[in-house]
């Protein structure tokens, strides 16, 4: 195989399968990407670590058709290096590989394609939902997915489409995210799966530069998310999903609403004093105020009022993890989660924050300006909502801590 391509091309499709490619991995084949030739304009590069694939299809100039196995990691450490033009590649006896760009040249250690792993085939993808929903479905409820590999079931986002309505839910035990929007020309197509978090946050990788659709379908281990020359593949999650239904407070009664900012960063301070065991900090609302407080007995504690307008005139205190507050604030405050910082589609003027471990980009500014909280107690689970928010119906339910 032999074929030529734009270094910033490349460049831009390699970051897409970082993601998925597996660096220490105990089969050491998934470390590997695959490029095959499409006709005599085109290559196909794949990536996988067995659960989720990403696949994408490129424009190059092919002199010789065939295929080739490299490092993943290796060749994008190199590309991205590489200061425009293009970069020219030629398949040598025993699986190496040439690579020229410039002046500069290198032989890469590849293996047989025969090694490479079998991938899903992709069938069809009968169903469409517009890229900027599915973002903002993702953005809105990945954070709330359990980190915890023994909770199987929760480990991924349930989706589900029927009656003209999308939905995706999350929780992992402690709090749950809810949203759903109808949707046109749904027809009488119905799906409920549930998505690993990777696959989701991989997705929203490849399809956030789109302005269009993202197109999907599923087989019965699969689901298939195609969005212009880019398909992600990703297995199914087994296994049957809480009843979230039963979790949703249906008999709250009292509702705050605040400014977002204000009680963004007032967690955030308060936050430092909270002790460190069970990250606990107290809200008591009452008339005109929520007054937030922390104390741990090694460091101190903080005090801190935020502005809000209340409709009970009964004095309520509510206790809560602050991490669980502090996502919700953090990511309905950004309208855009954007890639992992390795992505070179994420935009260098956004802000680097880290939920769960997760590296995402997020580009303030558009998102709400006000929450409200809605509860009946200090022992019922507590609601978060946009105050206003028309467009989406999203739900984000906190169970309370004991004070």
């Amino acid at each position: 195989m032999e074929f030529t391509i734009s270094q910033s091309t490349l460049k831009e499709e390699l970051g897409f399968i970082q993601g998925v490619v597996e660096r220490k991995s105990t089969i050491p084949v998934l470390s590997n990407i695959l490029i095959e030739s499409l006709g005599e304009n085109e290559i196909r590069i794949l990536g996988t670590d067995l659960d989720v694939t990403i696949r994408c299809d490129t424009e190059a100039e092919i002199k010789v058709p065939g295929s080739m196995c490299i490092q993943a990691r290796k060749l994008f450490d190199i590309v991205r290096t590489l200061e425009g033009g293009t970069v020219h590649f030629k398949k040598l006896e025993n699986e190496w590989v040439q690579m020229k760009a410039g002046r500069a040249s290198f032989r890469l250690a590849g293996i047989n394609r025969e090694q490479y792993p079998e991938i899903p085939i992709f069938k069809s993808a009968p169903m469409k939902l517009s890229s900027e929903i599915f973002n903002y479905f993702i953005h809105n409820t990945a954070f709330a997915i359990t980190n915890e590999q023994s909770r199987f079931t929760l480990s991924g986002a349930k989706f589900m489409i029927a009656d003209g309505i999308a939905r995706m839910v999350t929780t992992d035990g402690h709090r749950l995210a809810f949203i759903e929007k109808a949707i046109d020309d749904a027809g009488d197509e119905k799906m409920d799966v549930l998505i690993p978090k990777k696959a989701l946050l991989e997705l929203v990788k490849i399809s956030r530069e789109s302005d269009g659709e993202v197109q999907f379908g599923e087989d019965q281990n699969h689901i298939y998310f195609q969005t212009g020359g880019r398909l992600l593949i990703t297995r199914k999650l087994s296994g049957n999903f809480p009843n979230y239904e039963m979790v949703m407070p249906k008999d709250n009664d009292k509702t705050v609403v605040f400014d977002l900012a204000e009680m963004k960063n007032a967690v955030r301070r308060i936050s430092l004093m909270a002790d460190e065991r069970n990250r606990s900090i107290r809200m008591t609302i009452r008339k005109g105020e929520v007054e937030i407080t922390a104390q741990s007995s090694e460091d101190g504690e903080g005090q801190e009022f935020v502005p809000a307008d209340y409709s009970s005139d009964e004095e309520v205190t509510l206790g809560f993890n602050w991490q669980y507050l502090q996502e919700f604030l953090n990511n309905v405050g950004a309208l855009e989660n954007a890639a992992t910082s390795d992505s070179p589609s994420a935009n260098e003027d956004a802000e680097v924050k880290e939920t769960d471990g997760d590296k995402v980009r997020v580009k303030e500014g558009r998102g709400p300006t006000r929450i409200s909280f809605e509860f009946k107690d200090a022992n019922a689970a507590t609601q978060i909502r946009i105050a206003g928010d028309g467009a989406y119906d999203y739900k984000y339910i906190v169970m309370p801590l004991r004070i």
